[in-house]
């Protein structure tokens, strides 16, 4: 189980993420000494969205086609709707899911981000949360969905808005230092 300073943490994202959804988590565990590297579909920055407008680019480090899952401990995914609306129709982004999780590694998801843990069918009898507008998608799709700032069910982590972010990023902390979680199958 490492430390968070040992740690080599995964937000994959493309175009239109929420901006304080990619960036504080980011930033956050960068200073808590995690190495955090942000894969883009084409493996180049992605533009946020920020209020009503488009936000500031996030620079990648890498194409999500060319991510190697076993070399992470957590996988974060950032919301906004536009974002996971994306990325959950990309083959390799929801492979990239299914190893993390077959793997027992963190998986975390914000405000819209459980929109790509439903389309890789990981979400049946997890308690969860998401931002209210997919709340009914979320329990479509098997979930017992609650309103609370953070959930976690076996390392998978669900956080609601941008003013859940602490809670959300001290999570990810607690479980990545857990270790690898057996997990049942979805």
């Amino acid at each position: 189980m490492p430390k968070i300073d040992e740690a080599r943490i995964l937000i994959i994202s493309t175009h239109g993420f929420e901006q304080s959804e990619l960036e504080f988590p980011r930033d956050q565990l960068r200073a808590k000494g995690a190495e955090v590297h942000v894969a883009t579909l084409d493996g180049k920055a992605a533009k946020g969205w920020e209020g009503s407008d488009w936000g500031r680019e996030a620079e990648a480090d890498l194409k999500i086609a060319d991510v190697d899952p076993s070399g992470y401990d957590a996988l974060v995914i950032p919301g906004g709707q536009i974002n996971p609306d994306i990325l959950r129709t990309d083959k390799d982004a929801i492979g990239i899911v299914h190893a993390f999780h077959e793997a027992g590694k963190t998986i975390a998801a914000v405000c819209h981000g459980p929109w790509v843990l439903v389309e890789a069918g990981i979400t049946k009898g997890r308690k969860m949360t998401s931002y209210h507008s997919i709340r009914t998608d979320v329990i479509n799709a098997g979930a017992d969905w609650v309103d609370e700032e953070v959930v976690t069910d076996q390392a998978i982590i669900t956080s609601r808005q941008p003013e859940d972010l602490k809670a959300f990023v001290s999570k990810i902390v607690e479980e990545i230092e857990e270790g690898a979680h057996y997990r049942s199958a979805a």
